[in-house]
């Protein structure tokens, strides 16, 4: 380096830091996902500088420095909020290895065992619940409610629904979902059940609103006023306005999925036909869906075992009193 000449003393080295393979990847992130998943890994970037320094080198971050950083956040916050952060690093890390130049080292630091987690069970209204918050409301609002339990759809799914997705003459409906690899959105075709396709017939001839969304704020009070006329994307509070004034332990609009699919499976359909509902693009993914909602098939199985058991213990019988005489 003595004999260099000044422009290669002067000239950049090929080093990356932690907060350059950050921005890089964020930067891709905010064209392809949904801004609820940017925002979380933005989130889980912040939490995890505040342990780690930014201007590391990539080449010094190692398992043991990430390890120590996600047993830090089971302990402070939980398993699955550590395994969370987990998931979004190790898949920003294998991002850099394919797309950064220089690119990050192969070896992901991020690859290290899962935190135990400690999950409550999803909660699933009783189908006695749904009917009594139904009832209680009336015109745009009992239309969706009804859209969410006939079509089993994600809340973004009901509220980007628009006019040229429905096909009134074939009655299905197209639903578009992110909830796929890499972000694209992409849309599968549901039937619509015949209450569903009157009401949306209906709900068009009477919307006071002409708009290309199916669903719009109609309220004109002073907190939704810059909203009017906008397709719906959260509805605060508004399930649970509902539970209380229905007197329901409160529920939420992806409760209503987790609801559909469990008449589904105890009306004795088949995984395959809830999985085309549920646009599960795997059946390993309804089964673990459905195992999720503690509905695995093993209750017959049991109930099984016990009938043989009982069958069993009475042939022995019937066999000893044969044999001994009944003695």
């Amino acid at each position: 380096m003595r004999d260099a000449d000044l422009q290669t003393w002067q000239g950049k080295t090929d080093t990356t830091c932690l907060i350059d393979w950050a921005e890089a990847y964020l930067d891709d992130c905010r064209e392809r996902f949904v801004g609820k998943t940017y925002k979380e890994k933005v989130s889980t970037f912040k939490t995890f500088f505040k342990e780690v320094d930014p201007e590391m080198s990539v080449y010094l971050l190692t398992p043991a420095i990430t390890r120590e950083y996600l047993m830090k956040q089971k302990k402070e916050r939980s398993g699955y909020a550590s395994n969370k952060d987990r998931k979004n690093l190790l898949a920003g890390w294998n991002w850099g290895i394919y797309y950064m130049t220089p690119q990050l080292p192969k070896d992901n630091p991020f690859s290290t065992p899962k935190m135990p987690e400690e999950r409550s069970p999803r909660y699933i209204p009783p189908e006695e619940d749904f009917w009594k918050v139904y009832e209680l409301t009336e015109g745009q609002d009992r239309l969706m409610l009804l859209t969410f339990l006939h079509l089993a759809c994600r809340r973004g799914e009901a509220f980007r629904l628009k006019w040229d997705d429905l096909d009134f003459r074939s009655k299905r409906i197209r639903l578009w979902t992110r909830k796929r690899e890499g972000g694209t959105y992409e849309y599968e075709w549901l039937p619509l059940t015949e209450d569903l396709l009157i009401g949306l017939a209906e709900w068009r001839k009477q919307c006071p609103l002409k708009s290309e969304h199916v669903f719009v704020c109609l309220e004109d009070t002073p907190f939704c006023t810059e909203y009017y006329g906008s397709p719906f994307t959260a509805r605060q509070h508004f399930m649970k306005k509902l539970c209380e004034k229905a007197e329901v332990k409160p529920f939420g609009f992806h409760a209503i999925r987790h609801l559909t699919a469990s008449i589904l499976y105890h009306r004795g359909y088949e995984l395959s036909v809830i999985q085309t509902i549920l646009r599960h693009k795997s059946p390993t993914t309804t089964n673990r869906y459905l195992k999720s909602l503690g509905l695995e098939n093993v209750r017959g199985a049991l109930e099984d075992l016990s009938k043989n058991n009982r069958e069993d213990k009475r042939r022995k019988c019937q066999t000893r009193d044969h044999i001994f005489g009944g003695r």
